[in-house]
């Protein structure tokens, strides 16, 4: 079943807006520290924007189970701060040198400074979870944080590994990425006091959007515009990360082909990106891609059905149909 929107919009972000405000309220108020440079890293990567999409996720689901507490505010912020934490920390380990559109942490502060401002702001995302009392909430968040862990070192061990197959990168994608997605959407269900049926369900919800987020983020490295995605075309190929464009390139192509793709993962240098990306275009790799995007996105569709009708559920019906065709 295809899944398209008419009218593609960003409806559900508007629905949060005051929501989210709330939440970058909170984000400025923990980011303050006796020590300079900790607000100052801290602050650059938030300020330099992005999606915001796991805080809006953690927000559409609450207002779909109709839970209005004020906590929600406080761990959208702290998801906010695990996801930034990891984003400091994966610049150090690639040696990336742009993230939305401008230098990373790294470059611009050092390696040492971009380390140790990710570990002030998991520390604080934990202080945060303590404050909210909930322990179930903290239990969630700290499985959380200890797998996406285990998924990093996961990816770093499969570095120039050109033998992974889709399901070894499925299980690293749905570590390091879809299980920060499952967190967020599941701790709303935990905090309204909702059956474990209905969290299950929200969680489900979470796990294929962020395996979907992942596998187009994965796809526009291949065919988005550096000034749209706002990091270099190319990354993952020239950090030796064998993703799902790749693989079902390799799966189709001929012997040479194959043996082109496969140099260019394993080898730790500078690759010649063009004619990759001939051989991922001709043999339907992309399109391939995009469809494990799109299954995915239909399974987080088909979890909401538990969920009441309400604005927020087809909010929530839109997010997943708007990750399909976006272009950064």
């Amino acid at each position: 079943m295809p899944l398209t929107l008419e009218h593609p919009s960003n409806a559900y972000a508007t629905l949060i807006a005051q929501d989210m405000n709330h939440v970058d309220a909170v984000i400025s108020k923990r980011l303050s520290s006796a020590v300079p440079l900790v607000g100052e890293v801290a602050k650059y990567i938030i300020s330099a924007g992005g999606k915001r999409i796991r805080p809006a996720l953690l927000l559409l689901i609450s207002g779909a189970l109709s839970y209005t507490h004020e906590d929600r505010f406080e761990i959208a912020a702290v998801i906010e701060f695990i996801h930034t934490a990891t984003l400091l920390h994966d610049d150090v380990v690639d040696d990336s040198t742009l993230r939305r559109g401008r230098a990373t942490a790294n470059v611009s502060f050092g390696n040492p400074a971009s380390v140790l401002v990710g570990d002030f702001l998991y520390s604080r995302a934990f202080q945060m979870m303590v404050d909210c009392g909930n322990m179930q909430v903290m239990e969630v968040l700290a499985n959380a944080t200890n797998v996406i862990a285990e998924g990093e070192v996961q990816q770093l061990m499969n570095l120039h590994n050109a033998n992974l197959n889709q399901e070894d990168y499925l299980q690293v994608i749905r570590s390091k990425t879809a299980k920060l997605f499952e967190a967020s959407a599941r701790l709303p269900a935990i905090m309204a006091g909702c059956s474990p049926s209905m969290q299950q369900s929200c969680a489900d919800f979470g796990v294929a959007l962020g395996t979907a987020f992942q596998v187009i983020d994965d796809a526009l490295d291949y065919e988005g515009e550096s000034s749209l995605l706002g990091k270099n075309l190319g990354d993952d190929l020239r950090e030796g990360k064998t993703t799902l464009p790749l693989i079902f390139a390799m799966q189709k192509a001929d012997a040479r082909e194959r043996q082109l793709i496969k140099n260019a993962i394993e080898q730790d240098t500078e690759v010649e990106l063009e004619p990759i990306l001939q051989v991922i275009q001709h043999t339907g790799a992309m399109q391939a891609t995009r469809a494990v995007a799109h299954d995915q996105a239909l399974l987080a569709i088909e979890a909401l059905n538990p969920m009441p009708d309400s604005v927020y559920k087809s909010a929530l019906r839109e997010l997943a149909a708007q990750l399909l065709i976006r272009t950064s």
